[in-house]
């Protein structure tokens, strides 16, 4: 097994925060400076053969996979920042250890997936998978039938072109988009690029995960059931 792949097993992130902490030199195999190329070895019981340490701490087994849902709230940053107030980080559990798979913008709310399964995460979200995600939006003033169109046909903005896309009016100011891209702020800025200003942002689907009543900032593990059909539905 290829030793970013085998980290994330481990929980300590997805597997590019693994390649992350190989690069920086953090991670040592049998006494050496860990390579991205170095393979692990494993048992017949999928143990591992090796010695493994990040910053001197020896990984010693793979933590039980976890997966949440978190109904985030507008207001809380995504990124897992001790110093600040607002992080993700002071609504998660201790344990096990959990890390969203994406982000929501600040100001944006709605459905994030937590967990600790780094090969789900890669999955979820390497753009060669195009996986989707479905958005409710409303913006600053009622909009056409043109805009719909091009919404749903791409828009360009910088030196970006978003892919074709569904897109379904929801009333006069609101839609529901999907998406298989994950480029940054990327609703936002085709919404701007098209002279409209989003003024609420909501996720309301990931693959087969939907809110359903779970209340704004409340967040909870995943039925044994919906592990399995979102599992099911990446490897498609």
């Amino acid at each position: 097994m290829r030793l970013a792949k085998y980290l994330a097993q481990c929980g300590i992130g997805s597997r590019r925060e693994a390649c992350r902490l190989i690069e920086a030199g953090r991670i040592t195999l049998n006494g050496h400076i860990a390579r991205h190329t170095d393979p692990i070895r494993l048992d017949e019981s999928l143990n591992c053969l090796d010695s493994i340490e990040l910053d001197g701490a020896p990984i010693t087994k793979t933590e039980t996979l976890a997966y949440w849902i978190l109904n985030k709230a507008v207001g809380t940053d995504c990124r897992l920042l001790e110093q600040d107030e607002t992080s993700l980080i002071r609504l998660l559990p201790k344990a096990p250890r959990l890390y969203p798979v994406g982000r929501l913008d600040k100001d944006s709310r709605g459905l994030l997936l937590l967990t600790n399964d780094g090969e789900l995460t890669h999955k979820l979200m390497h753009p060669s998978f195009a996986h989707s995600k479905t958005y409710h939006v409303r913006l600053n003033r009622p909009f056409t039938d043109e805009f719909v169109e091009q919404m749903a046909s791409g828009v360009r903005y910088k030196d970006l072109q978003t892919l074709p896309c569904q897109v379904r009016r929801l009333s006069s100011d609101s839609f529901e988009i999907v998406l298989t891209q994950g480029l940054n702020r990327q609703i936002r800025r085709m919404s701007s690029a098209l002279g409209y200003k989003v003024i609420d942002l909501q996720r309301v689907a990931l693959m087969t995960l939907t809110l359903k009543s779970l209340a704004e900032g409340a967040m909870r593990p995943l039925t044994p059931k919906e592990v399995a059909v979102l599992k099911a539905a990446v490897t498609i």
